[in-house]
């Protein structure tokens, strides 16, 4: 049976590394996931082994297994790519790291929509949107923003379909269901669980 999830405190599953994270209510990080200077809004989660840096991520994210966001690269323009030159205090006495090359990563940001799912295995690189209502394919790589309420999949992921059609994805973008109260998400669970999305916009807009 699932733990029941808590609104002011996250769950999260053991040997988790957890960095600079805002957590909103009912968030959930799965067994093994690293996450760092990101925010995650109300009701999202991560699987296992998820590794999260650098990312802004809205409500109700569904994040599977061996997600990768906001992840990092190194300086392609330099003598050298290894991490020797930045974390340099891990191999001189007398050398600091280069914090402007991490304050400059960090700048980088990926922004993750609301009501989102990401497949297994996925990446998404720094300074992607991924609109609200997307669907990423298991395994692809998002070098490139993706509109709201589309599927795409592949490396580099392209566009296999919308999810919804794009006057219904604006319908639903315009209610903003994801900032209904919890007491009314729970008003209108049977209508979630049973109504085609025009039928349920048709009912509540």
């Amino acid at each position: 049976m699932m733990t029941r999830l808590d609104p002011d405190t996250p769950l999260i599953h053991p040997d988790c590394q957890i960095t600079d994270v805002t957590f909103g209510r009912y968030c959930e990080v799965g067994q093994g996931s690293r996450i760092a200077h990101s925010i995650l809004g109300d009701y999202s989660y991560c699987d296992r082994l998820a590794d999260i840096a650098n990312a802004r991520i809205g409500k109700f994210a569904n994040i599977a297994a061996f997600v990768r966001i906001g992840a990092t690269d190194h300086p392609m323009d330099r003598a050298s790519l290894h991490h020797f030159m930045y974390r340099s205090a891990s191999y001189w006495d007398d050398a600091g790291d280069d914090e402007a090359w991490f304050d400059h990563r960090r700048s980088r940001l990926a922004h993750i929509g609301h009501d989102t799912w990401i497949g297994g295995g996925a990446m998404i690189k720094p300074e992607v949107t991924v609109g609200d209502g997307a669907i990423i394919g298991s395994g692809a790589i998002v070098t490139r923003d993706v509109a709201p309420y589309t599927i795409v999949a592949g490396n580099p992921a392209r566009k296999i379909r919308d999810r919804q059609p794009p006057d219904i994805a604006a319908r639903l973008i315009r209610l903003a269901w994801w900032d209904w109260s919890h007491d009314r998400l729970r008003e209108t669970l049977t209508d979630f669980r049973t109504l085609k999305a025009e039928a349920f916009l048709d009912r509540y807009e």
